[in-house]
């Protein structure tokens, strides 16, 4: 197996009623620990790689190549995705260095601003065989995020798919980013009622303060790409600090990246498992 597109995971997993993960990739170990875990699970994921992750690497570029070699080695289906995209410039970089799918988010605009540029943004993206993942009402901090007026409605939301073009859609239905709690409550009869109204798949950003049985129902519901960072990034900490409180005269960071590394791949395949038993209405421990 090699690299592919987002497209073919993200419509096989929408077929199936199952779920696909997609998780962050901050630095090297990270993307390394990631496509181990789709090994482990002998399932496909999808590398995401943010905006703010770029402007942390200094740019996009060196992120991407070293996730995209990465990516072509892997022994199971791996996709590079760009995540969290508010620049448009920053889509036609990541379309320039080979991703198969970017997610423009307009979501804080105003619905008319956010339609016209995500439109826009398709249409370049398209034309490059790219896919486009949307968003369309707000998933933001944890306030915001669980008040009422945030929530996408299904008939603006469908009239947002037909005016963009997009491939699939990042909808707020009541989780949050970078939660280290996994207490958000998701409205499922508000995700029905979104998969009913729409013919491309649906995107859960903010799954890190979600439970694994509240993903499985989001997943059965009609939820296919589930996003998640924080979660992860919390077991990759941790066995930081074990590491480190074991032997205060550690100073070779490989020797505390590797097993962070590992403790993250077994959590991701997890992860991976869950997502994709859950169409079956089968939750993994």
């Amino acid at each position: 197996m090699t690299l592919v597109s987002a497209r073919e995971l993200v419509s096989a997993a929408s077929a199936a009623g199952t779920g696909i993960g997609a998780f962050n990739v901050i630095h090297l170990e990270t993307a390394e620990g990631l496509v181990r875990a789709s090994a482990l699970a002998q399932l496909p994921v999808i590398l995401q790689i943010s905006q703010n992750c770029a402007v942390y690497h200094g740019g996009l570029e060196p992120v991407a190549l070293a996730a995209l070699a990465i990516a072509r080695n892997a022994e199971t289906p791996v996709a590079v995705h760009l995540d969290h995209a508010e620049r448009p410039e920053l889509v036609d970089e990541a379309i320039a260095l080979g991703f198969g799918s970017v997610m423009f988010d307009g979501g804080a605009l105003p619905y008319d601003e956010n339609v016209a540029l995500t439109a826009e943004v398709v249409a370049r993206a398209h034309e490059a065989g790219v896919y486009v993942e949307g968003e369309l009402g707000e998933v933001g901090g944890k306030d915001g995020a669980h008040a009422p007026g945030v929530r996408t409605d299904p008939d603006e939301a469908r009239a947002f798919v037909a005016a963009t073009g997009v491939d699939a859609l990042a909808v707020a239905v009541g989780s949050s980013h970078a939660m280290t709690e996994r207490s958000a409550s998701l409205d499922l009869d508000l995700i029905a009622r979104l998969r009913e109204a729409l013919t491309v798949p649906l995107v859960l950003h903010g799954s890190s303060g979600v439970e694994d049985a509240v993903i499985a129902a989001a997943v059965r519901a009609g939820m296919t790409k589930i996003n998640v960072s924080t979660h992860l990034n919390g077991f990759f900490t941790r066995a930081i600090r074990e590491k480190l409180a074991a032997d205060e005269r550690l100073v070779d960071s490989r020797k505390y990246l590797a097993p962070a590394r590992d403790a993250l791949a077994e959590e991701a395949a997890r992860m991976l498992r869950l997502f994709a038993l859950a169409g079956a209405d089968t939750v993994a421990g």
